[in-house]
């Protein structure tokens, strides 16, 4: 019987199929007692699993490209913890076996980081990840991960590892379903840099049975249990209508009476230009560089390296705009050469623009670099810095700009709730504003981003993440400068009409959904984006936002 549930829908499209779950998790190895003189024998079995489950993630990485690259290398750094190392090595000492001592390390700081409230409390599924594949290698048996199927499949899992995810294959995997995760996690992001459609935080997921049919809107977030055929072939129609409209718009980013949204496309390297190049992206509006640097935790990458990798990404947009965010180092990205080990809580501890100006050779061989990459071209290139928290932070980045001679434009990405409140001293620093929904959101409610409990607090929908928006493109307005979404936010066709109505003059998202927003913005005027934008500040939680801007854009 037909029966329909809700979750968060995180990566547009509708998927029809059977449902495949994904493979059980490592059972927990036995307690057993080891003799002294074996411990030397055990400490090496597991630091070699380590090295071997580290360098499987970063070839996954290296494969997947983009965005994937860079997660997967800090999952990889996260196996090679000195920290865990050394607990897994005197828990061997104390006579546990090597596969034994890996779980139980990882419980323990599992548990800590729990207890803490840490930033990487909500990376359970990352941890849990690797130390299942770890005690996987230990014991001789297969992987955890997808399943094995000649037939294409809804895949279901409590979460989703970003070694999964990455490299799903969209000829079988038609779309996933997960219990956990939420709207800004890791696998949602990759999920639509893919074009996946995907549901996460859906309350029972994992109870829908092998084999039951199920229908997933990646829009709504519903997923509809057993919908006869009937309805089964109306949601191929409206899927198949939707197709149409989305090929039937094309060109830049504009209302239906012109204004004009510049579209453009989150990249994580050069992996990620074709993507965004087919999906018609207009420029690149943040171009995250992490991915150079997580190669190699040890030691900031060469100044010739980087340029190669830029010029890549500025050299496709010749004579569009190409915005650059500085490495943004700290909290779930950690280097070891410039992330300190002992905070307490890195998320509000020393990250981003913080870590840069605690090390500035290396802001300055970054700055140059990127000098050098944009050299000859027609690009428009523009640098950001990530977590401004006030005009001072801007200017100390305006003047490294400065003195390495950049000829490029200077912003400040508006990730903290003081930079949106106080855009305007920030705006006379620099020449421009890119908001970061998915951090301004989390710093605005005190909820980690990767917690899906806590998702009703993570959606883009809450009227006071509108608010601290509006106040940051107000105050951009009235300087005469340019403020820019690169949040996840923009990736919501709906959302992207209330933000262009709040005053937002960019739109930046992963490169899959550029063709919905295009098409959604082709169909409202700049007048009912800015109706819907009032009617969604009014309302008092973001799903009364949602239908109060929905009403007005439908023309109800």
């Amino acid at each position: 019987m037909e029966r329909t549930l809700r979750g968060v829908g995180v990566s547009h499209g509708v998927a029809i199929g059977q449902v495949r779950h994904m493979g059980t998790a490592v059972l927990e190895p036995p307690v057993t007692q080891v003799a002294a003189e074996e411990v030397p024998r055990e400490q090496a079995r597991a630091q070699a699993a380590v090295d071997a489950v580290a360098a499987d993630l970063v070839a996954r990485g290296n494969l997947a490209g983009g965005e994937a690259q860079a997660v997967l290398e800090a999952q990889a750094l996260m196996a090679q913890d000195p920290e865990l190392l050394a607990d897994v090595n005197r828990r061997i000492e104390s006579g546990s076996s090597a596969e034994r001592g890996v779980y139980d390390a990882f419980a323990a700081y599992r548990e800590l980081l729990a207890a803490a409230g840490e930033y990487l409390a909500g990376r359970v599924a990352d941890l849990d990840d690797v130390r299942n594949r770890i005690v996987a290698r230990l014991l001789g048996v297969p992987m955890p991960g997808v399943p094995d199927s000649d037939e294409p499949y809804v895949l279901l899992a409590r979460d989703l590892a970003p070694a999964d995810t990455a490299l799903l294959d969209p000829s079988l995997v038609l779309g996933f379903v997960t219990e956990e995760g939420g709207p800004t996690s890791h696998s949602a992001i990759l999920a639509r840099a893919m074009g996946v459609p995907a549901v996460v935080a859906l309350a029972g997921a994992t109870g829908l049975a092998e084999g039951v049919v199920v229908a997933v809107d990646g829009s709504s977030g519903e997923v509809l249990v057993e919908p006869a055929a009937e309805r089964q072939e109306e949601l191929r129609r409206q899927a198949a209508e939707r197709k149409a409209a989305l090929a039937a718009s094309s060109g830049p980013g504009r209302t239906s009476d012109g204004f004009m949204v510049p579209l453009l496309a989150n990249v994580g390297g050069p992996a990620d230009v074709p993507a965004a190049l087919e999906n018609g992206a207009e420029g690149v509006g943040l171009f995250r560089t992490e991915f150079l640097f997580l190669d190699d935790s040890a030691q900031a990458p060469g100044e010739d390296k980087q340029v190669e990798a830029y010029r890549k990404v500025l050299e496709a947009f010749p004579g569009g705009r190409v915005v650059v965010r500085v490495l943004d180092a700290g909290a779930d990205k950690p280097l070891e050469f410039l992330t300190p080990g002992d905070e307490p809580n890195p998320a509000l501890g020393v990250r981003g623009l913080r870590t840069l100006l605690e090390h500035p050779e290396v802001l300055r061989s970054q700055l140059r670099a990127l000098a050098r990459a944009a050299e000859g071209l027609t690009v428009r290139l523009e640098v950001m810095a990530p977590m401004v928290a006030d005009g001072v932070d801007a200017r100390a980045f305006a003047a490294a700009c400065r003195e390495v001679g950049l000829d490029a434009k200077y912003g400040a990405m508006v990730e903290i709730p003081s930079a949106a409140l106080r855009a305007g001293a920030i705006l006379r620093e620099v020449e421009f504003l890119s908001l970061g929904t998915n951090d301004l959101a989390q710093y605005a409610f005190a909820a980690d981003r990767q917690v899906g409990s806590l998702a009703r607090l993570q959606d883009p929908w809450q009227p006071a993440l509108l608010d601290l928006i509006a106040a940051a493109a107000d105050a951009a307005k009235a300087a005469g400068k340019s403020c820019g979404v690169c949040g996840e936010a923009a990736s919501d066709p709906l959302l992207a009409c209330v933000l262009t109505g709040l005053g937002v003059t960019s739109l930046s998202m992963g490169a899959a959904s550029i063709p919905y927003v295009r098409a959604a913005l082709a169909r409202a005027s700049l007048a009912q984006c800015q109706r819907a934008a009032e009617a969604a500040r009014a309302a008092d939680t973001a799903e009364a936002a949602r239908g109060a801007a929905e009403q007005v854009l439908s023309g109800q």
